[in-house]
């Protein structure tokens, strides 16, 4: 059994072959300019300038059908969008 020697360039070329393998396996983040699908509570209110108990009486009314995942109302952005078309 013989002995290699690893330089740096080595490791060098193998850490730019082991980048550029990663980059092709992971999918690409979405831009930060896209607006997101669902928000937070509290993203949801301020666009829509409502207090926590009216975003209450929006969940009981049906007019906004939010989900709720680990304990947080997630809201659709197309769902405020409708809202706000629905009252013109």
């Amino acid at each position: 059994m013989g002995v290699e020697v690893v330089t740096k360039e080595d490791l060098q070329i193998f850490r730019m072959q082991l980048l550029d393998d990663l980059k092709r396996l992971l999918p690409v983040s979405p831009q930060k300019n896209e607006p997101q699908e669902w928000l937070k509570s509290s993203e949801a209110r301020k666009i829509l300038k409502a207090s926590p108990g009216t975003m209450q009486n929006l969940r009981i009314s049906g007019k906004l059908n939010p989900v709720k995942i680990s304990g947080s109302w997630r809201y659709s952005l197309a769902e405020i969008n409708a809202l706000f078309k629905s009252r013109k």
